[in-house]
């Protein structure tokens, strides 16, 4: 059998057997952490500092700057203030080592109206529109050539066995209505009849992109759908089996077929979808605390997990609670098929950075399975 690194061996669900140590999957968000361990001043040399980074915590697998430029800090950039309101009455927050993007999708649309009367394949190009995906999905081989250019040419149509290469997508489904239209005015129409079709048209713009994922040289794709909040189901399962989980399961087939791994990702408490999106073939879920990730773990023998760490643990700064975390987090992995560590609720700028460290050093230090 081929020897396979920890973070493949977890990806895959325990499927070639366990990891030796449990790899992490982080949502990092803070860079006041980074110039606390490092030393070296995030914003002034963040280069050095993820080189160092790399060294002290080579599992996080942080991306490094080309070059050392000066980074403006954003504090400086909003005066001071938590946040504020731009020119276009679009408003920001703190977010890393810069500013959170708006959340005005859907200023297009001003009524239910309007969102009937759109065609998401007659618009097709989706660059100009905010909706995280704005590619343009009008020519399936242009789409393919963009998505190729980000892979070794030398690699052709397959990834090397037990590499981690992937390729993920935002708006696996839910996130496509969600981001066009916006909060309200998905949800005003979205029981109508009429918006069956706009579901169906959003549903073929992804066939084409899930048929181009399948030539990718890629071992995994990560598909994410915000389809819960914090405290359960955005809207119903019986809107979610009609109109959702019936498009993951065809989409997900079409890449399974063609030798990809499936990861969900979705933040909220997805307790109630978990048996779905495993039976439409997710072979990974990455979630946030709020869900049942020791019980998905005791259900499922060959499923990938992560997300189980909680940040209003590292905010409160309590090295006993924290140890407590990482210990639940150990024995959760024991258990599951497949497991990383990770923080679900993100890491955000203003976790203590002591806290951060102290996190990391107890993955170390206790994460391992032999």
């Amino acid at each position: 059998m081929a020897e396979y690194n920890d973070k493949y061996l977890a990806l895959m669900g325990g499927r070639f057997g366990k990891p030796k140590r449990i790899p992490h999957w982080e949502h990092w968000s803070c860079p006041d952490a980074e110039t606390y361990i490092t030393g070296i001043d995030y914003y002034a040399h963040p280069r050095l500092c993820r080189l160092k980074m790399a060294e002290l915590y080579p599992q996080l697998e942080l991306p490094i700057p080309e070059r050392d430029e000066h980074v403006p800090r954003p504090e400086n950039l909003m005066n001071g203030r938590s946040s504020y309101v731009d020119e276009h009455g679009r408003r920001h927050v703190r977010w890393g080592h810069s500013l959170s993007n708006h959340w005005n999708w859907g200023e297009l649309f001003k009524t239910p109206e309007d969102v009937f009367a759109f065609s998401p394949l007659r618009q097709g190009d989706f660059t100009n529109i905010p909706v995280v995906e704005s590619r343009d999905y009008r020519d399936e081989e242009k789409l393919y050539r963009e998505y190729r250019a980000q892979y070794p040419a030398e690699w052709g149509s397959e990834a090397p066995e037990g590499s981690t290469a992937s390729v993920g997508f935002y708006n696996t489904m839910f996130m496509w209505p969600l981001l066009t239209f916006g909060w309200m005015l998905f949800l005003k129409a979205c029981l109508d009849k009429r918006f069956e079709r706009i579901m169906g048209e959003f549903a073929e713009i992804n066939r084409r992109v899930f048929r181009v994922f399948a030539r990718l040289p890629v071992n995994f794709i990560v598909c994410h759908d915000d389809i819960a909040t914090s405290h359960g189901p955005i809207l119903s399962p019986a809107w979610m089996r009609k109109n959702i989980f019936p498009r993951y399961k065809e989409f997900w087939r079409i890449v399974r077929d063609a030798g990809k791994t499936v990861i969900f990702m979705s933040d909220g408490c997805i307790d109630v979808f978990v048996d779905d999106i495993v039976a439409c073939g997710a072979q990974g879920i990455i979630t946030e605390p709020y869900t049942s990730i020791r019980a998905i773990a005791g259900k499922y023998q060959n499923v990938f997990l992560a997300g189980e760490g909680d940040c209003r643990i590292l905010l409160r700064n309590d090295p006993v609670e924290i140890e407590a975390m990482v210990r639940r987090m150990v024995a959760t992995a024991k258990a599951a098929g497949g497991y990383a560590f990770c923080i679900g609720n993100h890491i955000p700028w203003n976790t203590p950075p002591q806290a951060v460290e102290r996190y990391l050093d107890l993955c170390t230090e206790l994460g391992h399975l032999e």
